[in-house]
């Protein structure tokens, strides 16, 4: 005598939100893959990212109510739900992360080592050709306090060298860290202050950032002054006060290997 063996039903939703899920997961990549390759605009790519972590908040809502139903119509499914819960939280951890960083830090998107007479960007063609046309903008002084509290620790740099050593090593300096020279003033002149701009990128999203670098000469020594400011954004989430300390790091690394 055969008896038929009933299977608990598949939940439809938690099958959905998982494939939702890994959808969302390879929207992102797929984002910041285009922004990584500079082919296209950076607001489509960012665009495409964005929309990666929007699904992933739909992957989520549709785990949830796989959950509900798996509960009371004691549907199979269950482990399909939890991960597409887990998979959608991993990518979600990114903005909410910078959710917390954005509430610990003012809305700054431009830091600089001279609060007082910050180093100017250059407005030569050239460097305007490199920077879309875009000039940051200086900030009021109520901005400039904010950063003041906020990062104690973005100082000027005083190097024990004269300015035309202090100038090749810090040209040695942002060669190292892969940043992109767009515009340089060599020491000279009635002032003998030198300028060089480059152009940055965050790691993750690989923003472009605008960075100026002054070398100021003293008596046996240059102070050199970094300012760095974000393209994209009013907050910049700490990054430009992260690129300057790696400026640092590094002209410190390069300094010790003379």
């Amino acid at each position: 005598m055969r008896r038929l063996i009933l299977e608990e039903p598949y939940s439809q939703l938690a099958i959905w939100s998982r494939r939702l899920a890994v959808f969302a997961w390879a929207t992102s990549a797929f984002g910041l893959g285009l922004a990584h390759t500079h082919k296209v605009e950076m607001e489509a790519a960012l665009s495409v990212f964005s929309a990666g972590l929007l699904l992933a908040c739909f992957a989520l809502l549709l785990a949830g109510a796989a959950l509900t139903v798996i509960w009371q119509e004691a549907r199979r499914g269950l482990g399909e739900a939890i991960s597409a819960s887990l998979i959608a939280l991993l990518l979600l951890g990114f903005p909410a992360y910078l959710a917390l960083i954005a509430f610990q830090l003012p809305m700054l998107n431009d830091v600089t080592t001279d609060l007082n007479d910050p180093p100017a960007f250059s407005r030569s063609a050239s460097a305007m050709a490199q920077r879309s046309m875009e000039i940051p903008q200086d900030k009021p002084q109520t901005l400039r306090d904010e950063q003041r509290g906020a990062y104690l620790d973005i100082q000027p740099i005083l190097l024990d060298l004269e300015i035309e050593d202090a100038w090749k090593l810090v040209k040695q300096t942002t060669l190292a860290l892969g940043w992109r020279q767009i515009d340089q003033t060599p020491p000279g002149g009635r002032t003998g202050i030198a300028h060089l701009d480059v152009v940055s990128q965050t790691l993750l999203l690989a923003l472009p950032q605008d960075m100026t670098i002054r070398l100021k000469p003293l008596v046996g020594q240059t102070r050199v002054d970094v300012r760095s400011a974000s393209r994209y954004g009013r907050h910049d989430f700490g990054s430009n006060a992260d690129q300057i300390r790696r400026f640092a790091s590094e002209l410190q690394n390069q300094l010790d290997a003379r």
